[in-house]
């Protein structure tokens, strides 16, 4: 070989100076010559090149961002909640093909019966069910890493109980839509779900994330079912969804989050367990 690469070009080129096309024929040329490799190795700025194998590796090793992910990003959310509410295992497309399907059947059922009791029952179980998978190692996969993470139990617990009832709330208000032969009364199931999922969320760290959503949800059909029992006619609505069970379930909503806030230091010891 005729050619090298000269020594002040090899030195800009270590320093990442070397311009095209110079900086072309200097790649193509350091691939076959080892004399000039050598050189290169010799002009080399031994820390600045320690440097550069920590940001490679840290680029290598850095894990993949999901689409999901970078959109929070792009929103405005930082960095690490971003991750936390990626990494809900509710949000994934699963969990919400199963949501879409049962609220797709709701609203057939709705349709054919002529009567919006099905939906409205319904409803509010969804997001009850969804922060109930979103925390605690007998259902979150990830939970061994949230309980590492530098955040507040608390802080943690609402930022993905916030995530759930975003997506949770959204699909039960797009089969709402479904519904414009109903009214308002179509909109019913939102203070029982907010009642429900607040109370499940305060009874969680006495009784567990699994038995307190149990006993919730067990509890709200209870009192579907004795309201039917009470029901003096078909056309007559569910006392729940009445002017009077709105406003019971809007103070259990309220008295659940109140509860949930005095308590909020105890999700830092909530190690999770149902017992």
């Amino acid at each position: 070989m005729t050619w090298h690469v000269a020594e002040e070009d090899l030195r800009a080129y270590a320093r990442g100076e070397l311009t095209v096309p110079l900086l072309w024929s200097a790649d193509t040329h350091l691939a076959a010559c080892a004399e000039c490799r050598g050189l290169l190795a010799d002009v080399t700025d031994p820390v600045a090149l320690d440097a550069a194998w920590e940001r490679l590796d840290a680029e290598l090793d850095a894990p993949r961002t999901g689409w999901f992910e970078s959109l929070l990003t792009r929103l405005g959310i930082a960095d690490h909640t971003a991750r936390l509410l990626a990494a809900t295992p509710v949000l994934r497309r699963s969990w919400l093909a199963a949501v879409v399907f049962l609220l797709l059947a709701t609203v057939g059922a709705v349709h054919t019966t002529e009567s919006p009791t099905l939906f409205l029952a319904l409803a509010p179980l969804l997001p009850l069910v969804g922060v109930a998978l979103s925390y605690g190692p007998a259902l979150d996969p990830t939970y061994e890493m949230s309980v590492v993470a530098p955040t507040h139990g608390f802080r943690l617990l609402m930022i993905r109980t916030l995530a759930v009832l975003v997506a949770g709330l959204g699909l039960n208000g797009l089969a709402t839509v479904a519904l414009p032969g109903y009214g308002l009364r179509a909109l019913a199931w939102l203070l029982p779900a907010l009642a429900l999922t607040a109370t499940g969320l305060a009874l969680t760290p006495r009784l567990g994330p699994v038995l307190a959503p149990s006993l919730v949800g067990g509890a709200w059909i209870a009192v579907l079912l004795a309201a039917q029992a009470a029901q003096q006619t078909n056309t007559d609505a569910l006392a729940p969804f009445t002017a009077t069970g709105q406003g019971v379930a809007g103070a259990v909503a309220a008295l659940g989050a109140g509860l949930l806030f005095l308590l909020r230091d105890r999700f830092d010891l909530f190690s999770g367990s149902a017992e």
